[in-house]
């Protein structure tokens, strides 16, 4: 508990007073040597959200947290994806927050390599655990053909996403394994797990951690 205090104690005297602008703030120590990070990269409509519900499904215990770009920047900040933008920041505190409480993080999302790959780079020099890298490397016409089967594919459309889509926009130094279109979803999360781990420890997983009628019951129930 007192290093994930560290890591809120570290952010606040950083931004200071209200009103500053958001920062980066360096963690030495993120995690441990027992925590797991997952980076998952890749164009919208590539598979990388799905890959980390599968995969959180799999493990089945509760010590797996997802960092969503998506989430935190469209639905919780609801800002526009920008140079310099609040989510970056922010992503980067939850993810840290998460790993050094103990939890393993998959941090999942497009970020376009000029404005996160600072923040995912100073993330994972910071993790003193395993840390594995994927980029989804999926045709422009193949996102498209697996966005119009999503349920939001009325929200935004092929105009849009050829502005977002970015060939093979990976992170500066080889780090990142490349996963291509025509792999099963089946092989892609059965490597993640067995690269990172997460496999051997989701077959102990014990019969408290499967999910409770609680956890299935619809968003927004009760």
């Amino acid at each position: 508990m007192a290093r994930a205090r560290s890591v809120i104690d570290v952010w606040r005297a950083a931004v200071g007073r209200p009103g500053n602008d958001a920062r980066l703030v360096r963690v030495p120590g993120t995690g441990s040597g027992e925590t797991r990070l997952i980076i998952l990269r890749g164009n919208s409509a590539s598979g990388k959200s799905s890959t980390a519900a599968e995969i959180r499904r799999r493990h089945a215990r509760r010590d797996l947290s997802i960092v969503g770009q998506d989430n935190l920047r469209r639905e919780v900040l609801r800002e526009h994806d920008v140079p310099g933008g609040a989510n970056i920041a922010l992503i980067d505190l939850v993810a840290r927050y998460a790993l050094s409480h103990g939890f393993n993080a998959i941090v999942e999302g497009i970020f376009c390599t000029d404005h996160y790959g600072e923040m995912l780079t100073a993330l994972i020099n910071d993790h003193q655990g395993l840390t594995c890298c994927y980029y989804f490397d999926v045709p422009f016409g193949e996102t498209l053909r697996r966005h119009a089967a999503k349920p939001q594919a009325g929200k935004y459309g092929a105009a849009e996403m050829r502005v977002w889509y970015r060939e093979l926009d990976l992170l500066p130094g080889g780090i990142e394994q490349i996963i291509p279109a025509e792999m099963p979803q089946d092989e892609v999360v059965r490597r993640i797990m067995a690269d990172s781990g997460l496999a051997a420890t989701a077959a102990q997983a014990p019969a408290g951690s499967r999910p409770t009628p609680s956890d299935l019951e619809p968003r927004g129930a009760g």
